[in-house]
């Protein structure tokens, strides 16, 4: 994310306009945009003809500078593209004005937000700011029969491939090689600056020995190996949680959410310091018990759009726990943590002490 400005706009408001660089960025837009923000941005409008003279041909596209009060918002990953639909409050033509339109924000393209921000969504602006100079990372996991390539992105890891190759004894096994060389393939397609390379035991090591005679450009792309237990997701979250991909990365989200909810639950599983669901959780931020408040993203987003079941305004919650000393994260739902924690009801607390 790049901000090119940052000022003040009426009643009030904050008004910050910035380019999303990736899919990443225009992802972090969606969790700050909600129905009642301006956003002002270039775009193309059909417009219709009035003159008598001209045959009505459906509407010809204009180019046009909008400013849109928002009320929907839709992030269509695939597609690269966040659609934030709203009407008209300003535009480069006054006939325009009143109507329904969507803007259909994509990479590079300038934006200006102006709203009441609150701390959590300044904060995910800022981070993704930070993170526009992180390079882009990848994980490959491999054991004996079986390997597996994810990419990481700030909204959590996606898996790329998935690979089998029957190896060891039997009338099916295949050399080991040609899962090497799968793998090896597979690696060299991916446009990244990193790839770090996982597994159980020896295999990740020959994997390494096949690539450097086989395939040297994927090799030199390869920055460490890591031992883990499993491979897949349940190895992507090991390295995670080692801190593998922050020796990479200078900021990384989805390594701090993958720490934080191991804290959680095995605070829970041992009885001691920590809370979840939303009754438990405004509790301890009444006693000002909460070291570390974590928020799943969508779950955020449904309560502050009034789309959600909470008696409870998460707002208070946040500020609360902010005025008292304590942290908040924001988990994505994209990614196994928030996996968890939107099985604990979307909320959740660890503690500086036990309430009971």
């Amino acid at each position: 994310m790049r901000i090119s400005s940052r000022g003040r706009g009426e009643e009030g408001r904050e008004r910050i306009t910035l380019v999303p660089e990736n899919v990443d960025d225009l992802w972090h837009l969606s969790y700050v945009l909600e129905p009642g923000d301006l956003v002002s941005g270039d775009t193309t409008r059909r417009i219709q003809r009035d003159d008598d003279q001209m045959r009505d041909t459906g509407g010809e596209r204009e180019h046009l500078h909008v400013t849109i009060e928002v009320e929907d918002i839709e992030f269509a990953r695939f597609a690269n593209r966040l659609r934030v639909g709203g009407v008209i409050t300003s535009c480069s033509r006054e006939d325009q004005l009143g109507h329904h339109h969507t803007l259909n924000v994509e990479e590079r393209a300038e934006i200006t937000i102006e709203k009441h921000f609150k701390a959590d969504q300044i904060d995910r602006i800022e981070t993704a700011e930070e993170a526009a100079e992180n390079p882009d990372v990848a994980i490959a996991t491999v054991e004996e029969g079986a390997a597996y390539i994810h990419t990481v992105a700030q909204y959590g890891t996606e898996e790329y491939a998935s690979l089998t190759k029957p190896t060891g004894k039997g009338e099916y096994a295949r050399p080991r090689s040609e899962l090497f060389d799968e793998l090896g393939s597979a690696l060299s397609h991916l446009d990244v600056d990193a790839i770090i390379l996982a597994g159980p035991g020896f295999t990740k090591n020959d994997a390494m020995d096949y690539f450097e005679d086989n395939h040297p450009e994927v090799a030199e792309t390869i920055v460490t190996t890591v031992d883990t237990a499993g491979v897949g997701d349940r190895g992507v979250h090991e390295v995670l949680k080692r801190g593998a991909v922050d020796d990479v990365q200078k900021q990384t989200r989805i390594a701090e959410e993958a720490n934080l909810i191991d804290q959680l639950m095995e605070n829970i599983s041992t009885g001691a310091k920590a809370a979840y669901g939303v009754e438990q959780v405004a509790e301890a931020s009444d006693y000002g018990a909460i070291e570390h408040l974590l928020l799943l993203d969508s779950r955020l987003r449904a309560e502050r759009q009034g789309e959600g079941d909470w008696d409870i305004d998460v707002n208070d919650i946040i500020d609360s726990v902010e005025q008292k000393g304590g942290e908040v994260t924001v988990f994505s739902a994209e990614f196994q943590p928030g996996e968890q924690l939107k099985n604990l009801g979307g909320i959740a607390a660890i503690l500086r002490y036990r309430l009971q």
